[in-house]
């Protein structure tokens, strides 16, 4: 009967409060239980892989994903052959056009005249048109207001007419304040509110793409006096010109283009291998060790050549010649450099596959050419014969 009865009782309706006997539920109901139970087993949804079964708190770490370890793509391995082919390519077309620009360029040099100053105004105005270019960029001109267009594209004509102007007359003072006066009123008179900053880029691009270069132009025609010293003129061709093709200008050129480029090589081949401490934040990549490294390569440069060609022939103007040369040539590739960081480009054109722009491998010539041709002019006795 008891047996009968609490079958009976098990098999009636149970109230809505109570919760039938089973050891989950006195589990869920026990009073140090807070939280409810996970299940143990949990399907994994497939991503690729087959189908997983993890188990939450009982997996081996031997099963577990490896998802930390370091995997390349496909496509990562096959850019990795792309790139190490890129920049070889980019290190041959450096290597071709830098040779065939250094032939074109010592070529015009011993030509000098007409056709020098004629190649002088063509890379004038095309690094005049890269300039205003920089100008007007993006990182520019959100902290200015540029030029306008046709005002940038008289510059430019006028800044190529300068080097001419200095063959043919001799100086170039009267052209640039001449060409000043008329772009302030160009500027002055033109639609809307002017700004003083438009006015100065114009008048700065006047003065570092066009008065500059032109020194270039006086330092090879203008120091016509015969290098009397040179060795090399005696041996010279009667046809191109003889003893008298070589003149002071034709060798202070030709020893000044060779320091600089003496200069920049040496600097970086030292900045590659002993280079630890930058030099500024103009331009990071330049150091101090690679700068005094390719000052010292400038001066045995100038000192070298100064006794193959017998000019000058102080060894102390020679010295005085090669610093020159490296101050000129380092302010010229800094104040470059931060043209293009102000407008937030690498180069300033892309004329020259693996060089960049006429202002890329020009900075370093534009300040140098004045600072010779003054130091010659100025305090070497009967120009340093």
């Amino acid at each position: 009967m008891a047996h009968l009865r609490l079958t009976n009782s098990l098999s009636s309706p149970l109230p809505k409060k109570l919760v039938p006997f089973s050891s989950q539920s006195l589990i869920l109901h026990h009073p140090f239980y807070f939280a409810k139970p996970k299940p143990l087993i949990r399907f994994a949804r497939r991503t690729g892989p087959p189908l997983v079964l993890a188990a939450v708190g009982q997996a081996e770490p031997n099963h577990l994903p490896q998802t930390n370890a370091p995997q390349v793509r496909p496509e990562e391995e096959e850019d990795l052959p792309s790139k190490s082919q890129q920049q070889g390519s980019q290190l041959r077309n450096r290597v071709v056009f830098g040779l065939g620009i250094g032939i074109g360029v010592g070529g015009v040099v011993l030509a000098g005249g007409w056709v020098f100053a004629t190649a002088i105004a063509a890379a004038v105005f095309t690094g005049a048109r890269e300039y205003f270019e920089l100008v007007r960029s993006r990182g520019i001109t959100e902290g200015m207001t540029p030029p306008p267009r046709y005002v940038s594209r008289v510059c430019s004509v006028i800044c190529a007419l300068m080097p001419l102007f200095v063959m043919y007359r001799g100086h170039v003072d009267v052209s640039v304040t001449s060409a000043a006066f008329v772009l302030a009123t160009a500027l002055l008179l033109q639609r809307g509110s002017p700004r003083f900053a438009q006015l100065s880029s114009a008048i700065f691009g006047l003065f570092y793409c066009g008065y500059l270069p032109s020194f270039w132009v006086k330092l090879r025609c203008g120091l016509a006096a015969p290098a009397l010293n040179t060795r090399q003129g005696a041996t010279w061709p009667i046809l191109l010109g003889g003893q008298a093709h070589w003149t002071v200008g034709l060798v202070a050129t030709l020893i000044t283009i060779s320091s600089i480029i003496a200069a920049d090589t040496f600097a970086f081949l030292g900045g590659k291998a002993f280079g630890r401490t930058p030099l500024t934040s103009i331009s990071p990549k330049k150091t101090w060790e690679g700068t005094i490294i390719g000052f010292c390569g400038c001066i045995v440069t100038s000192v070298v050549l100064s006794k193959v060609f017998s000019w000058p022939i102080s060894l102390s103007s020679a010295i005085a010649l090669g610093v020159l040369s490296f101050l000129g040539s380092v302010f010229g590739d800094l104040t470059e450099s931060m043209i293009k960081r102000d407008a937030g480009v690498k180069d300033s054109g892309t004329l020259i596959p693996g060089h960049g722009g006429i202002l890329d491998r020009a900075d370093s010539y534009l300040f140098t050419g004045a600072l010779a041709y003054n130091l010659i002019n100025t305090f070497l006795p009967l120009y340093g014969v």
